[in-house]
């Protein structure tokens, strides 16, 4: 029974269990009477106490069990809830994040011991208004065990052993040896009963042999038993210190043991004797083998164990059913082609044609649902924020709240694990940029408290977030000025440059506009990693600004990375994909309509200017057609703009599999990957979002 199986389940659970407490914590705040808030609290705090046991993480388990110290006061009423109380709190989740990202990356919890905040928490216990001494929720358990091993105490006269187990306890008599039978009780708030089985197993066999278990090894560690099992057990020590043993491990409720006199035990039937000696002899020798797994848990590095990443995704069952449908489907069409492919040739073509069809169909239901799979909501990503936003408002000394909406917004796993870092930069810069002193705000007539809004809602094939604040928004004559200064720009460029052009300089590496650099801000790295990590997951990133009122930052995002639908043209001898979420129409126009505006070419369409982009001229790719007298126009929109790619040929709508270029392809941010066509040829991906 290796316990690193466990180390995937248990970072998942851990994080959850640390966001609930985040979340908990800042309504406590707030909230310092809510009983529910401070017994869903004290739940957390005891459940991630008992994984960290489960898991042999001891500086985790005593830094939570300290908190659940603090936590059990409160509930009680013997403990108020106060400011300095929370911020110790919170130093305690940002502690236990730490270990959480160590376990993950190397599978251990490191050897930070973290003893300044343990003794905060105590100082924080020392200050009970009863001063009375604390008591760990172990010992009551204890003062009620003998109570419960009397009424649950092992019945000699049910046992009944094997040929093989009654030959093993005279052996043991033999030489001296204690037979002991024992009943292990976990407690029923155990969150990984198979991992606390182990641990039993694992105390046991540094003293002694285990000959039996019931249930089998195997199914103790299927988790297949209720919140008790037992072991026959052979040792030199005294059955008291056995059970203490025992009892040692986290969240083992309580457990007794008889003495066995091998004399006095029942042996199964001669008729099954044989049948049921090869039944018992796996089980034992599997107990054996334990060892090098308990060795392995221990030092918490397995030999050829490599650093957990966790991207693992929960999936409702029925979406798992529509796949395992979809599938079935697919063999069946699969099977229709081999038997059209298998008749007459002359008779075949329209059950063919049908087949494809058919194949179709199902690799459209197909993708959908893989899609649906892969979906998570955002929630996952922005539920962290809150607390960030209440931390730099103390940081900042500035009053600040965070109103969320869309959090149920879905968006492909890939996406999500790279939208966090994006969103956090600017969240902090809408804190430290954006949102005023409480002075100016005073002058400004706005309230006190200033607000920043992260917004998130589905638009066609793209995901949009919203940042904003009704801060001071952003000082177009201060930027310039800036990038004047750092020499980004000169004079006579900025004199012809946009407000638009301008607020872009923001995401400049190393280009920020604040006086002086601190922990939140200043040395010009967020803004371009927001840009960076946008560009690089297919989005872009918009800002809008009012100097005085505040501003807004616009993220696109594609709903999915893997499978889109796209249209295919034709530039030159080449073939190119467009996705047609990019796509508002496409126009046949007349030569003589382009006219020029400082020397681009422009059309008019419909009461908008649109410039064009020739694709032959920005990738380099010769013409093959002579100007006619119209050209083909694609016409792209990102946000509000929009623009107008001038194609040879269109050649179709086409469902299309995107492929990364690699790391050692150094290409323009125009192409953005590629795809096989049907005829095994490759055509690249064009990124409107950059055109435009």
């Amino acid at each position: 029974m290796d316990i690193s199986q466990y180390l995937e389940i248990f970072l998942d659970e851990s994080k959850e269990h640390l966001q609930n407490l985040n979340e908990q914590i800042l309504i406590l705040e707030k909230e310092p009477e809510n009983t529910d808030t401070i017994n869903e609290i004290f739940r957390a705090a005891h459940s991630l106490k008992g994984m960290a046991g489960t898991m042999g993480f001891k500086r985790m388990q005593r830094l939570t069990h300290d908190m659940e110290n603090v936590f059990s006061e409160v509930r009680n009423g013997k403990l108020k809830v106060t400011a300095g109380m929370v911020d110790v709190l919170f130093q305690c989740l940002d502690a236990i994040e730490g270990y959480i990202s160590i376990i993950q990356e190397t599978a251990d919890e490191g050897t930070e011991d973290n003893e300044a905040i343990i003794k905060e928490l105590n100082d924080t216990l020392a200050g009970k208004e009863d001063g009375d001494p604390m008591v760990s929720d172990s010992e009551p358990a204890k003062e009620k065990e003998p109570a419960k091993e009397d009424k649950q105490a092992v019945d000699l006269s049910n046992i009944v052993v094997s040929e093989y187990e009654k030959h093993a306890f005279d052996e043991a008599t033999e030489k001296g040896l204690n037979v002991y039978s024992i009943v292990v009780h976990v407690d029923e708030t155990c969150v990984l009963k198979a991992a606390r089985a182990f641990l039993v197993f694992k105390a046991l066999e540094e003293c002694g042999e285990i000959v039996k278990s019931v249930p089998s090894t195997q199914d103790i560690e299927d988790e297949k038993f209720d919140f008790d099992f037992s072991v026959f057990f052979i040792t030199s020590e005294k059955l008291e210190d056995v059970l203490a043993k025992i009892k040692e491990v986290s969240e083992i409720k309580s457990a007794e043991g008889v003495v066995i006199d091998p004399k006095t035990v029942k042996v199964e039937g001669e008729e099954k004797a044989e049948e049921k000696h090869e039944e018992t002899k796996p089980a034992a020798t599997q107990a054996k083998e334990t060892k090098p797994a308990a060795k392995t848990a221990q030092t918490g590095k397995p030999a050829t164990s490599k650093p957990v990443v966790n991207r693992s995704v929960r999936v409702d069952i029925e979406k798992l059913d529509v796949l395992m449908n979809l599938v079935s489907e697919l063999i069946i069409a699969k099977n229709g082609l081999v038997s059209v492919s298998a008749s007459d040739s002359a008779h075949n073509t329209q059950g063919f044609n049908e087949q494809i069809e058919y194949l179709e169909r199902v690799t459209t239901n197909l993708h959908e649902s893989v899609m649906k799979v892969r979906m998570v909501p955002i929630e996952s990503v922005v539920n962290r924020f809150p607390r960030m936003i209440r931390d730099l408002s103390k940081k900042l000394n500035k009053k600040m709240e965070l109103y969320m909406s869309g959090e149920d917004t879905e968006l492909d796993r890939t996406v999500i694990d790279e939208i966090g870092d994006p969103l956090m930069h600017l969240l902090r810069n809408s804190a430290d940029h954006g949102l005023e002193s409480a002075e100016i705000r005073a002058e400004r007539g706005k309230p006190e408290v200033g607000s920043i809004f992260l917004d998130a809602y589905q638009d066609g094939n793209n995901v949009v977030i919203e940042v904003r604040d009704d801060g001071n928004g952003i000082d177009i004559e201060k930027v310039r000025n800036k990038a004047i200064e750092k020499g980004t720009i000169t004079p006579e460029q900025a004199e012809g440059m946009s407000d638009k052009e301008i607020v872009d300089l923001l995401f400049k590496p190393s280009f920020s506009t604040a006086e002086k650099i601190s922990d939140v801000s200043g040395r010009g790295v967020g803004l371009d990693v927001v840009k960076t990590k946008i560009e690089a997951l297919g989005g872009d990133v918009e800002v809008k600004t009012t100097y005085g009122e505040g501003s807004t930052f616009i993220i696109r995002l594609p709903l999915t990375l893997a499978i889109i639908q796209a249209l295919m043209v034709e530039v030159g001898n080449e073939k190119y994909a467009i996705s047609l979420g990019s796509i508002q129409t496409i126009e046949d126009v007349p030569v003589s309509d382009i006219k020029y505006v400082q020397t681009k070419e422009v059309i008019h369409l419909r009461g908008t200017v649109i410039p064009l982009i020739r694709l032959a001229d920005v990738l380099d790719v010769p013409d093959k057609k002579e100007d006619g007298e119209s050209l083909t126009v694609v016409i792209v929109t990102k946000g509000d703009k929009q623009a107008g790619i001038v194609v040879d040929s269109l050649i179709g709508q086409q469902e299309i599999v995107i492929k990364s270029l690699g790391k050692f392809i150094n290409i323009n941010k125009i192409i953005s990957g590629a795809t096989i066509l049907g005829d095994g040829e490759v055509a690249l991906i064009v990124d409107a979002n950059v055109l435009v």
